[in-house]
């Protein structure tokens, strides 16, 4: 399996932005690497008040977005299967209606397109980025949930 990146972020680093968005998803990228790819965009996405910044972060969301979607509906590589199906099933953090995850991710995409869109109020862009980084962290740790357990 991957090694999952982490990115720290202080408020006067911009360097983080100058690295995370260059960084290349392959077509080899595997659901968990591209969700926490999204998950680590996001989170700098929410703490970004320079406007080109948060329009490339926002483009290169919509681009992991749509790989993501992609995974969704692609089969799940062995390495990936194993992990999902070891140990116990735990309560899901989704609830009973959201257990499809393409439908969440679409929800994700429409909501960068619209912050990209640039017509929103302020106060409703970054109302809508906080909800979009809720869902996406929400997503990050749903496709990782074991589904069944292994007896």
């Amino acid at each position: 399996m991957a090694t999952t990146q982490t990115f720290t972020y202080r408020h006067s680093d911009e360097s983080v932005i100058d690295h995370l968005i260059p960084l290349p998803l392959t077509a080899e990228s595997d659901i968990f690497e591209v969700a926490d790819h999204c998950a680590a965009l996001v989170s700098v996405l929410i703490e970004t008040d320079d406007s080109s910044s948060r329009t490339a972060l926002c483009e290169r969301l919509l681009h992991a977005l749509r790989q993501l979607r992609e995974l969704c509906d692609a089969d799940l590589p062995p390495h990936i299967l194993a992990h999902l199906i070891q140990g116990e099933t735990l309560t899901s953090c989704m609830p009973d209606c959201w257990q499809d995850t393409a439908p969440q991710v679409d929800y994700a995409l429409a909501l960068v397109q619209a912050i990209l869109g640039g017509t929103l109020p302020a106060s409703v862009e970054k109302e809508l980025a906080g909800l979009l980084h809720d869902l996406v962290w929400l997503l990050n740790e749903f496709v990782k949930e074991p589904y069944s357990s292994v007896h």
